[in-house]
């Protein structure tokens, strides 16, 4: 996959780089596995606002994605690779052997027409999902689970991937995307191969309207604030003023927010690299 550079026609393509649509199939989504989405503007049950710089947007109707892949010994067929405006990643439309249709994020190499399967029958190819302990060492999953039976929660994004490192007792050893090394138990189910889409970090948006299709606004710079409005405002002048630190005071640059006594802890060999 590449990704495509626009000529500057306009002051917004001059810059921008898209994504290629080749690997799609479909251009509309298994209407039994959509479900409306409605938009919170960054505001809770009470109407006030929680989260700052969120709004607006294109509608979106939000894709049931299986990251459970529970429907164990039964071959799927993948019909389609769609486009998913909520994620990163591409999406995959499996049909099963006994007619169910669902939704999995793709992973790189994923054709259609290919078959996949999930448990302890399946084999380590690309899409099929299987527990920790029936993976080969130095195998390249994604869509790791953290605790059995809880569904997909790490690598789930566009390029994203683990490794397998190495097995200790109940426990396997996986190097994180972010670089850190950590036990997690062999119960738990991952998936053969890295998310597909992987040029998505290469894309550039080209203009501050893409973002409001998004649904992302304007953020401004705690610098151009006043003093009542963030600890870094103020000044005379362009003075930009005090240590880096967030609208609430917390410390940016390097200082540890984690919880020296959370209980996963012990689970981590190694933390990612600064």
């Amino acid at each position: 996959m590449a990704v495509r550079k626009l000529n500057p026609v306009t002051p917004g393509q001059r810059f921008k780089v898209a994504g290629q649509f080749e690997t799609v199939t479909a251009s509309k989504p298994e209407k039994s596995l959509v479900k409306g989405k409605s938009k919170s503007g960054g505001r809770n049950n009470s109407g006030k606002m929680t989260v700052r710089q969120l709004g607006g947007g294109h509608k979106r109707r939000y894709r049931v994605i299986d990251f459970k892949r529970d429907k164990d010994g039964i071959p799927a067929t993948v019909k389609s690779i769609e486009y998913d405006p909520n994620r990163s990643a591409r999406v995959a439309l499996l049909v099963y052997a006994d007619g169910e249709k669902r939704y999995i994020i793709a992973p790189n190499g994923l054709q259609v027409g290919q078959q996949v399967l999930s448990g302890e029958k399946a084999t380590p190819e690309i899409g099929n999902t299987l527990l920790l302990e029936n993976i080969p060492l130095g195998t390249v999953i994604s869509g790791i689970e953290m605790r059995p039976g809880q569904g997909a929660i790490i690598a789930r994004s566009a390029g994203s991937f683990a490794q397998l490192a190495a097995r200790d007792g109940k426990y396997a050893i996986i190097k994180m995307p972010s670089g850190e090394t950590r036990m997690i138990l062999i119960t738990c189910k991952a998936t053969i191969g890295a998310i597909g889409n992987s040029d998505h970090q290469l894309e550039r948006s080209g203009k501050a309207g893409r973002s409001r299709w998004l649904g992302r606004r304007p953020r401004v710079r705690g610098v151009a604030m006043n003093p009542v409005d963030h600890p870094m405002g103020g000044g005379e002048g362009r003075a930009s003023g005090g240590h880096p630190r967030s609208r609430t005071g917390v410390p940016a640059k390097g200082y540890k927010t984690r919880t020296p006594k959370k209980a996963s802890n012990k689970y981590i060999i190694e933390r990612r690299k600064k």
